[in-house]
């Protein structure tokens, strides 16, 4: 009796089949049947792509079934069935050594495989989706005076000097501690954040800080901090992050940055992070939520506000920088947003023609009647001035309403202490506290810069005024210990210019009185101001600097302070740049070009001429 064949094969190159045992026979079969399994298993699930390409190739004659049924098919069919097993079986054998050489290789040799193949897939994606469509081309306003600066005197150079040697060390000690976070902790050696920024690491200090060190020639610096924002800043995270202080610094310094430098990516990342802004002013009355998610866009206010309400401060200092953003951009959205919330503010009462601190955005109404030119308040009346200098004095609308609104706190909120100093009180609920805080300080500088077109020939005294507020806040430094002044400082009970509550005693970097000292300076020269300047430059050398940077303190009455361990962004973005600007030639930033946000990131002028914004009327003059 025979035995039927068990494979329906060719016998060609076999042995004969009945030589073998029926025990032999099965046990080759068990043999073969895995080694088909295994073949079979190679082809549908190993990872190698040319499975495909056998597929294809070992398929394509049997697409129909009516070729089997031509003349030879039989025999073709057994050919393509014998050459799709070489391919299976070959291609099995290279996927074994593929995975055998993989084994032998070391896990950093597999790491850098994987990361190629990662970049090869990135960039891949960047041919599908080439990104942001880029910007349109529009004339660069004129750029002057960016660099030198250099003064004729060489004991101011040697003070000019100094201040960039601090900022060097300033720069260099957060690029050793503190790099890509926001900000740096001078004695920890360490990265620092605040909820402002949300929870991720945006490089603020780099962001704050570029400005300063190109105007200071620190030109190695600039481009590593050029590098750093080119790889690493990504506004696509899941943060919440305060729109305000977002826009001064991060929209601020990198529109400053670019007209510079002219380096179109500071531009694409001003303009990325002001798409993520705009669902802010998403809210019944167009009024911006303090807060706003990078990634979701929801919005929300401080839990602290008056009745839930928006910062005057913050939803009224946004138009500098939205203005150059529809100028560079052409979308007028950020220019109406703005232009919104000054119409809507014009068309609201007023409580002794001050505008209180607190409006709420849903309901379109005046929060608590709490008015000052200090936090809370101050940036919304620079702005206001800074509208229309930055417009090349077009912007009529804006200087009114900043001339109401001076004339309005010169009214209410100005008052002489029986020392003779001059101070801007607060107006909470119908009295008035005397009591000024540092940030108010910034207003002795505004008032010289706005004295310039002031309404009833009052030029005079608006530069007079801005003398006594100079003076005044000088003397909150002169009567500390330290030489630097207080966060705020009370004017009754028999104290003028010095800080009552413990809370109220520290310094922390803060800006505004050189800001005043540097306006000053530049409208009349007088050398006191430099001379305080100095002062208050070595007394920040000798008590706030540390090894690792420096760090505000927490009571400018001792002599023995403790530090507070944060080097703030703004240090570098404003403390020192005005102290390098007060013993610089007035050549270097000319006031005639260049319009400082309250950062003190520097935007030119825009001399638009019969230019019109998108979204805008033709301006009157």
């Amino acid at each position: 009796m025979t035995t039927p064949a068990l494979l329906p094969l060719s016998a060609a190159g076999y042995p004969p089949w009945r030589t073998l045992r029926l025990s032999e026979k099965f046990i080759l079969l068990l043999i073969l049947s895995a080694f088909i399994t295994l073949c079979f298993g190679a082809f549908f699930f190993l990872p190698d792509n040319s499975k495909h390409k056998r597929f294809d190739l070992g398929l394509e004659g049997r697409a129909h079934p009516s070729h089997r049924h031509t003349q030879g098919g039989e025999h073709r069919h057994r050919e393509e069935e014998e050459s799709l097993r070489d391919k299976i079986r070959a291609d099995h054998e290279r996927a074994l050594q593929e995975a055998k050489e993989k084994l032998r290789k070391s896990r950093e040799e597999l790491q850098a495989e994987i990361q190629t193949e990662k970049n090869k897939v990135m960039e891949d994606l960047k041919k599908k989706d080439p990104g942001p469509k880029p910007l349109p081309p529009v004339p660069m306003p004129k750029v002057v005076g960016v660099s030198d600066g250099e003064p004729p005197e060489p004991d101011v150079k040697e003070k000019r000097d100094k201040i960039r040697e601090m900022m060097k060390h300033a720069w260099d000690s957060y690029r050793q501690y503190g790099w890509g976070h926001n900000e740096l902790k001078p004695l920890a050696k360490k990265g620092h954040s605040t909820n402002i920024f949300g929870n991720s690491q945006l490089g603020a200090s780099i962001v704050d800080a570029l400005d300063t060190l190109y105007i200071m020639g620190l030109h190695e610096e600039f481009k590593d901090g050029q590098e750093w924002i080119e790889q690493n800043l990504d506004f696509g995270v899941n943060a919440e992050v305060s729109v305000f202080e977002v826009n001064i610094r991060f929209i601020g310094g990198l529109l400053a940055a670019y007209y510079l430098s002219g380096q179109e990516v500071f531009k694409l990342k001003a303009v990325q992070l002001a798409e993520k802004l705009l669902p802010a002013f998403n809210t019944p009355t167009g009024i911006p939520w303090a807060m706003v998610n990078l990634k979701s866009g929801v919005g929300r206010n401080w839990g602290w506000a008056s009745a839930g309400s928006s910062i005057l401060a913050e939803f009224g200092t946004l138009h500098m920088e939205f203005v150059h953003l529809t100028y560079l951009t052409g979308n007028p959205a950020y220019y109406q947003k703005v232009m919104h919330i000054r119409k809507l503010l014009a068309k609201m009462d007023r409580p002794n023609g001050l505008y209180p601190n607190y409006l709420n955005p849903r309901t379109g109404r005046w929060g608590q009647h709490h008015t000052s030119v200090g936090g809370l308040g101050d940036s919304f009346y620079e702005y206001l001035l800074k509208a229309w200098l930055m417009s090349d004095k077009t912007d009529s609308e804006a200087r009114k309403t900043y001339d109401d609104a001076i004339e309005a706190i010169e009214r209410h909120l100005i008052r002489k202490s029986n020392g003779g100093l001059t101070f801007i009180g607060e107006w909470k609920n119908g009295h008035l506290e005397r009591k000024m805080g540092h940030l108010a300080c910034f207003a002795g500088g505004m008032f010289a810069l706005g004295a310039d077109g002031s309404p009833d020939d009052k030029a005079g005294h608006y530069l007079q005024l801005g003398a006594e507020i100079a003076h005044t806040c000088h003397e909150s430094y002169d009567r500390t210990v330290l030489k630097l002044g207080p966060e705020a400082f009370k004017f009754d009970s028999g104290l003028e210019a010095v800080a009552v509550r413990q809370n109220e005693k520290y310094y922390i970097l803060r800006p505004e009185v050189i800001e005043t000292y540097w306006y000053m300076w530049r409208f009349t020269h007088d050398p006191k101001y430099r001379q305080w300047g100095w002062e208050a430059a070595q007394a920040i050398d000798k008590y706030c600097r540390v090894s690792g940077g420096f760090s505000g303190v927490k009571d400018v009455y001792s002599s023995n302070p403790t530090y507070d361990d944060v080097q703030q962004s703004f240090f570098l973005a404003e403390t020192l740049k005005y102290l390098y600007l007060l013993f610089s030639s007035d050549d270097l930033m000319p006031l005639e070009s260049w319009v400082f946000n309250t950062e003190a990131h520097p935007l030119p002028v825009l001399h638009l001429g019969n230019i019109t914004l998108p979204g805008s009327e033709p301006a009157q003059r």
